[in-house]
């Protein structure tokens, strides 16, 4: 490209020759300097808009923190209040507790102060009243742990008292403490007697209940039935073993309806009075013994006159 420069103060027009390498050298100088502005400018404007507003921004930030603090530490203290109330709530469950191992001890015969050495002896506590200030997490967790130290002691001194219970249950459950029959025995006692066929002076190692034949006849424990048999002198008898080397016997029945072997509960009826083998008339002959050895059974069947007035007058 070629320029031509006319002017009156030149004698001579000039000329000028724009090549391409002139024109791309203009073409990066402007972007460069287009560049420069914009960069000075950015600068400047992001500059003076922080000193402006940093201040404000960093305000804000401060009071946003504080705040979201100040709600954690509301949030905080209501659950550790709440928490603090449930741990006074369940320390009150645990009084009561003691209060029915108490209880239960004295049923089971334990000793109270069996159930104080097993759960470290809770000694006497007392003191002037102090306003109890916030617990804190660690307090907190610390009563925690000690509750739970005390909760487990107190289910495993429940748990004996369960086991001494229920073995005195079983115990009883196995003494013959409920009459065969339901009358009272009038016909012979235990011990010495004048013997109802000869007429001479024998022993009677039972009580005789009369009854009308057909009266059921019921187990006096639970136990296992050891026996079955038709005996010469016993008429059709039956042996019941309740463990411990204690048995009782039913004799003279009508009719049985337990086999040997089979397992027998508190008050099952086992058989019908009647006179069979060595009688002189329908009754039940019962007796107890422990280790073969006769027992006079008014010791074991008191308990069940001691519960009903109507057999213990007429007894």
């Amino acid at each position: 490209m070629h320029i031509i420069l006319v002017s009156d103060r030149l004698a001579t027009a000039r000329t000028i020759t724009i090549t391409g390498r002139h024109l791309l050298m203009a073409f990066v100088g402007m972007v460069a300097l287009v560049l420069t502005l914009s960069t000075l400018f950015s600068y400047v404007t992001v500059r003076h808009a922080a000193e402006i507003r940093l201040p404000f921004l960093q305000e804000l930030v401060r009071a946003i923190s504080l705040e979201e603090t100040q709600k954690s530490k509301e949030f905080v203290r209501e659950n550790l209040n709440a928490m603090a109330v449930r741990l006074g709530q369940m320390q009150a469950q645990l009084m009561r507790l003691d209060s029915l191992s108490e209880r239960l001890a004295a049923l089971a015969g334990v000793k109270p102060q069996d159930i104080k050495i097993q759960e470290g002896l809770r000694d006497g506590r007392g003191g002037p009243l102090i306003q109890p200030k916030p617990l804190s997490p660690e307090d907190l967790q610390g009563a925690l742990d000690i509750l739970s130290q005390q909760v487990e002691v107190r289910s495993d001194t429940l748990s004996l008292l369960e086991s001494q219970l229920l073995e005195e249950r079983i115990k009883k459950s196995l003494l013959p403490t409920t009459l065969p029959v339901e009358v009272q025995w009038n016909a012979s006692g235990f011990g010495w007697r004048v013997d109802p066929f000869t007429g001479e002076a024998a022993i009677h190692e039972g009580v005789d209940f009369t009854a009308a034949t057909g009266t059921p006849i019921r187990t006096a424990a639970a136990g296992v039935v050891i026996n079955v048999e038709r005996h010469p002198q016993y008429g059709n008898m039956i042996d019941i073993d309740h463990g411990n080397d204690l048995t009782t016997r039913y004799a003279h029945a009508s009719k049985v309806f337990v086999k040997q072997g089979a397992l027998v509960k508190r008050g099952q009826k086992i058989a019908e009075v009647g006179s069979t083998g060595r009688s002189t008339g329908p009754h039940l002959h019962f007796e107890v013994r422990i280790r073969g050895v006769a027992q006079n059974p008014n010791r074991f069947l008191q308990q069940a006159f001691a519960g009903s007035p109507k057999l213990a007058h007429r007894h």
